[in-house]
């Protein structure tokens, strides 16, 4: 029962919101090209002496978890308040007590701090103010500007018009002041059921903007609230709370997404008949809103309600599992709030939408951590490797690159015995053409180590290798001969006395690419193989210790991170970020 939901691409009619996207030739003229319009309009305020301090805000609505869209948004409004050093808000917009819970501000927050946007002291919550919206209510009411409505909202919508047609008057408007004055403490005091009555602004039902056709305010809704109890029967809409929010705040620029560019006119109303009293500084300027382009990734899923329902099916396992797009489930496969601040620089702002490759966001990634993680050699699926003329019972230490794009991360010890592990792939019994890996007869590198050629093989009754066996060459040690011979083929290994088991969590896209997110009827295209769980890897002594969030290149593998949820020192648990081939190329200018 939510009347405001209703987005439709009308023009806009309001002079002063007209204002505000037109061109000024003579500031175009000399303003920096690389500045976005959003800052070209803050620009030309500021000059204007319209605003003193920029003040931004970002406000969620607790009733699920944020995703890469939400980044965008919190890392431009922080971003604009330390450009022009004013200060930014964090806000929730708690008027909707159906589907909030604690729970989701909680995590909000936590995704907030770590993303790095700093809201020093300034945390609030609409439900602070609702005092205040009864209030304002209360005096539009006096103003002749609301009445008091028995319409239902299926009423509500046929009365509202079309984009063709204007809408018809609510029988309902020519109630007296006093009547509706009553009728409002009435549905304060719970006096009506859900749907029974609602308040609405008295605007213009023949207005091109369907949003201005009177439109609802305060509908009844007997919820208890996740911070106010029971105190409420009635709550404030969206449209009509948000400005007033604003307007407590001393917000100067309220940015949203371009869903909202309609609902500007009602917006700019609020502000006009209700908010200027509101604002704490009376000469600052009233708040603007500016809308700019959502962030949409392709083939992911964001939309709270599928998300819940892959949670309630226990088909993910919550809202931070891995195969998500929330930010939550962002750190914990191991994105960075780095990365995802070079994505949404990237992405740009613009005011028209369009769609971003999910391949750009794993371009980011990698670009932030191929020079600030060492690369491991981990073993994924292993076969052993006994090294026959090595020394029984002995063991070195081999003094390996932590990266060799980066001398600043140092070196390590890494320990080497007579029998190692080899990922499977790394071996084949009849290989074909131009593979130079290991083989009967062959030679290869073993990283950071020494050559060692093939001999024999071992199978066990199903026809899987189950042992090699080599020779090594002490001469060459460190991965180069002596007599300067070649070997084309180089892999990872890691000792079997010394190797520290791993679960290792691979991860695709989990909706099916080929067929696109949604089916015809509305459901989740979604890819079985989504995730692969390999339980047996064999990881170096030296990620013993890794702790969540800890991350590393695994040599040839990709970029992998310490499970958050389920890792633990008894049994360390991997997820891969990222691997280490793409396809995606940034766009030349």
């Amino acid at each position: 029962m939510i009347f405001y939901e209703l987005l439709f691409l009308l023009e806009d009619s309001e002079e002063r919101a007209q204002d505000r996207y037109e061109e000024d030739a003579d500031i175009m003229e000399n303003e920096n090209v690389s500045k976005n319009f959003i800052e070209q309009m803050i620009d030309k305020d500021i000059q204007e002496g319209h605003c003193k301090v920029v003040h931004t805000r970002f406000p969620p609505e607790p009733n699920g978890y944020l995703h890469i869209g939400h980044a965008k948004s919190i890392l431009l409004n922080y971003g604009l308040a330390q450009k022009y050093n004013g200060q930014f808000n964090l806000r929730f917009d708690d008027t909707n007590p159906t589907k909030e819970k604690t729970e989701f501000v909680e995590a909000i927050e936590a995704d907030i701090r770590w993303l790095g946007a700093d809201w020093e002291d300034r945390l609030f919550f609409a439900s602070d103010y609702f005092d205040r919206m009864y209030e304002a209510a209360v005096t539009l009411i006096k103003k002749g500007k609301a009445y008091v409505s028995d319409l239902s909202a299926e009423e509500i919508r046929e009365y509202r018009g079309t984009l063709t047609e204007p809408g018809k008057e609510d029988p309902s408007s020519h109630r007296s002041m006093e009547e509706n004055l009553a009728l409002f403490e009435d549905m304060k005091n719970g006096k009506f059921a859900d749907g029974q009555k609602v308040l609405r602004a008295r605007i213009d039902m023949a207005s091109s903007n369907i949003n201005m056709r009177d439109p609802v305010i305060y509908r009844v809704a007997h919820m208890s609230h996740h911070r106010t109890g029971d105190k409420w029967c009635i709550y404030p809409m969206y449209d009509f709370a948000h400005p007033i929010e604003d307007a407590i705040e001393g917000i100067t620029h309220s940015i949203c997404t371009l869903e909202f560019e309609d609902h500007r006119p009602l917006y700019n109303w609020v502000i006009d008949e209700v908010g200027a009293d509101l604002r704490p500084d009376k000469g600052e300027m009233p708040p603007q809103q500016i809308e700019f382009a959502k962030l949409y990734l392709t083939n992911v899923v964001t939309g709270k309600r599928y998300i819940k329902r892959l949670v309630e099916e226990g088909i993910v396992d919550g809202w931070d599992d891995p195969r998500l797009v929330s930010i939550a489930a962002l750190r914990r496969r191991g994105f960075t709030p780095e990365s995802l601040k070079m994505f949404v620089d990237l992405c740009g702002v613009a005011k028209a939408n369009s769609s971003v490759d999910y391949a750009m966001l794993e371009y980011c990634i990698r670009e932030d951590l191929k020079l600030k993680k060492p690369r491991m050699m981990a073993i994924l699926d292993p076969v052993k490797v006994v090294i026959d003329n090595y020394p029984e019972g002995e063991t070195e230490y081999l003094e390996v690159v932590n990266n060799l794009e980066n001398e600043e991360l140092g070196t390590r010890k890494v320990p080497f015995s007579r029998e190692i592990y080899i990922d499977r792939e790394d071996f084949m019994e009849e290989p074909p053409k131009k593979y130079f890996r290991m083989f009967p007869g062959n030679e290869v590198r073993l990283m950071n180590a020494y050559f060692v050629t093939c001999n024999s093989f071992t199978k066990d009754e199903s026809g899987k290798v189950t042992e090699i066996h080599c020779t090594y060459d002490p001469a060459s040690k460190g991965g180069n001969s002596p007599d300067g011979r070649k070997v084309k083929g180089t892999i990872q290994w890691v000792s079997v006395a010394h190797a520290v088991n791993a679960e290792v969590r691979l991860y695709e896209n989990i909706v099916d690419e080929e067929k696109g997110v949604y089916n015809e009827d509305g459901s989740l295209n979604l890819n079985p193989n989504s995730l692969t769980v390999l339980k047996d890897c064999k990881i170096e002594e030296n990620m013993k210790e890794a702790k969540a969030y800890d991350s590393f290149q695994f040599v040839r593998q990709g970029f992998f991170c310490v499970d958050a949820k389920d890792s633990s020192p008894e049994k360390l648990v991997f997820n891969r970020i990222v691997s280490l081939k793409s396809s995606f190329k940034l766009p030349t200018v």
